[in-house]
């Protein structure tokens, strides 16, 4: 009996040749800002699109356009401790930066990550120090204080410069991209790791193209702030007076 090939074959092979001839004519085209879209959609509330922000986009080149940027020469990216919070609570790095963690509050805190992306723990540190974690593998790393409950933020590292993040509207932009083949990734802390896999895509930048598709993020995941501390245990209940 005969068996016919799979459709997704031809179809994945008409894209990249298609790709590869579009990537013949790039040759000198400059970076442009790539814009698009997000929406969060809330499943089995008929469409509902939510608040869309705190999603990240970022375009892994499939093409040499440019070497990585050697650690020295990347922005010095910062996670500011103050009024017991961090700042920015979402920080897209790429991967093999190093982010300072400031304390700018009149107290002591003890910033820690064991919950997948990069594992650390900064112990307890005073007033107007700073200590520094260098991310060197993909993923989010949640990142909260061992004092206080109420401190959470996460560090998204990614393979890519080409990196943005949406604003409440969905609106996102993601600035300098050369011309070329890219892989397309999403992440948001609502959706499943299946779903977002789902919306991976390749897309061609240049020619005429610099946006990017509007992605529909299926919003199945309730965020929690509770935790346990560092130990697994439950927060002393003094972590919550004003003076502690």
């Amino acid at each position: 009996m005969k068996t016919r090939p799979c459709g997704i074959l031809p179809s994945l092979l008409i894209f990249f040749i298609s790709a590869a001839a579009q990537t013949n004519d790039l040759t000198g085209q400059p970076a442009q800002a790539v814009k698009g879209e997000v929406r969060l959609i809330q499943v089995g509330s008929g469409g509902t699109v939510m608040d869309s922000s705190r999603a990240v986009v970022w375009l892994v080149p499939l093409d040499t356009v440019r070497p990585i940027r050697f650690n020295a020469e990347r922005p010095n990216y910062r996670m500011v401790q103050r009024g017991k919070t961090f700042e920015p609570n979402l920080l897209v790095v790429p991967t093999g930066s190093v982010v300072n963690f400031p304390n700018l509050d009149p107290w002591f805190h003890s910033v820690f990550s064991l919950y997948r992306g990069k594992r650390f723990d900064l112990g307890l540190y005073e007033a107007g120090s700073q200590k520094e974690v260098r991310f060197d593998r993909p993923g989010a790393s949640y990142v909260f204080c061992n004092i206080h409950p109420e401190m959470l933020a996460v560090v998204l590292t990614v393979d890519s410069e080409f990196y943005g993040i949406s604003d409440k509207a969905g609106h996102i932009s993601i600035p300098d991209v050369p011309p070329g083949r890219y892989l397309l990734h999403v992440w948001s802390e609502n959706a499943t790791p299946e779903a977002l896999q789902a919306l991976e895509r390749l897309i061609v930048i240049g020619n005429g193209n610099h946006g990017l598709p509007t992605l529909s993020i299926p919003a199945t995941r309730q965020i929690s702030m509770k935790h346990k501390n560092k130990f697994g245990r439950d927060y002393d209940p003094k972590a919550l007076t004003p003076e502690y």
